[in-house]
């Protein structure tokens, strides 16, 4: 039984596959080294991170996997649910050990766990691209916060890159304690001393512009009056704005008194 260990980087689990390879020792579990627990039976082997390895496995795929393919698995790596390294790592010991492609190959366990894993996260993609909302604060710095399911904010940097191009924002993912901060220049990922606290009204009043209140005060109102009581269905407004989204848009938010 062999137990690896590395630092949570896509990179890093990369360079498990190359290790694993090399030494024919395959993987009965894989986990990041800050939350691994120590085993009793078998071997735990102590991955450090290499760049090199990583492209050559990487390389090595690109030459048995459609660009598709090759999203998914990173999208999977990005779906962070338990066990996500190990079917990442079965469904490429497939694709090396396989005559031919295995993309239809739904037979294999790993296969359709790395698509549904991915259209999980394709879905959680769309889903804050649309539901963003970014707040001015008084330094002309727009700022949203968010708390996806999965660790999307890697894709959707792209979206908000070229569609806010003009203007300097932040977006922060609290529950991951880590963000991307846009300077007209270019988009880095950025991590704060202080962290945002989660959940609505992560930044305080004072540290948002005046206008900003005024806006989401017009918006609730429009929103009250397009909607048509008559016509509502709860049902079909949850199953394309699920609550958990609520904490983004500003008409769910409470009215603020005068």
């Amino acid at each position: 039984m062999y137990f690896y260990t590395y630092d949570g980087s896509f990179e890093g689990l990369l360079t498990v596959v190359f290790e694993a390879f090399e030494r024919k020792a395959w993987p009965t579990a894989i986990a990041q080294e800050q939350v691994a627990q120590p085993v009793i039976f078998g071997e735990t082997i102590v991955v450090v991170t290499d760049e090199e390895k990583a492209q050559r496995v990487w390389k090595g795929l690109g030459k048995r996997l459609s660009e598709a393919a090759l999203h998914q698995l990173y999208h999977t790596y990005l779906w962070e649910q338990q066990g996500f390294e190990q079917i990442i790592f079965d469904y490429i010991k497939l694709a090396f050990n396989s005559a031919q492609t295995i993309e239809g190959n739904y037979t294999a366990p790993c296969v359709l766990q790395v698509q549904q894993a991915a259209k999980q996260v394709h879905r959680e993609k769309h889903r804050m691209e649309a539901f963003v909302r970014f707040q001015k604060t008084t330094d002309e710095l727009y700022y949203a916060h968010i708390e996806p399911d999965f660790n999307v904010l890697p894709l959707i940097i792209r979206h908000f890159t070229k569609r806010y191009a003009d203007q300097r924002w932040a977006i922060y993912d609290t529950r991951r304690c880590y963000g991307a901060f846009y300077d007209l220049q270019s988009t880095q990922f950025i991590t704060l001393d202080v962290a945002p606290r989660k959940g609505l009204g992560v930044l305080p009043e004072s540290a948002v512009m005046e206008e900003e209140h005024t806006y989401k005060q017009l918006w609730q109102v429009y929103f009250d009056h397009v909607n048509i009581p008559e016509r509502k269905n709860p049902k079909l407004h949850l199953r394309h704005i699920p609550k958990r989204y609520w904490k983004y848009l500003s008409e769910k938010q409470p009215r603020r008194l005068a």
